[in-house]
């Protein structure tokens, strides 16, 4: 689901300039399918699949799998058009600590944004 991540990412060179003071590895959840996503100066370094025990992040985002493929629709339906419009339906669970994500949003928006119409 998100092996073509990293690629998309790194690629992006105004993406890694805009990302250059992120340092952070956070989880990614969609159903039961969760990836640990880590990220040095802007560029993912890995893109890990679980299932894990007790892995380690800063913060966590958790949706169902049918709210994420919604989301990475070329033209998502509203409410699945932003990653705060999925919390605000409650599609989406932020936990941990936000603070990382919070102070680099537009960073993170793209970044998953990256996969839009590239996920079956």
């Amino acid at each position: 689901m998100l092996e073509k991540l990293q690629d998309l990412v790194n690629a992006d060179a105004w993406l890694v300039q805009r990302g250059r003071f992120v340092d952070t590895r956070f989880l990614l959840e969609a159903g039961e399918r969760q990836h640990l996503v880590a990220i040095h100066a802007g560029r993912i370094e890995s893109v890990t699949a679980g299932p894990f025990v007790m892995p380690r992040w800063t913060f966590a985002l958790r949706a169902p799998e049918e709210a994420w493929r919604r989301f990475w629709l070329p033209l998502p339906p509203p409410g699945f058009n932003d990653i705060l419009a999925m919390v605000k339906s409650r599609s989406l669970r932020i936990e941990g600590d936000p603070h990382v994500l919070m102070a680099n949003l537009l960073y993170f928006k793209d970044v998953l944004a990256c996969l839009r119409g590239k996920v079956q």
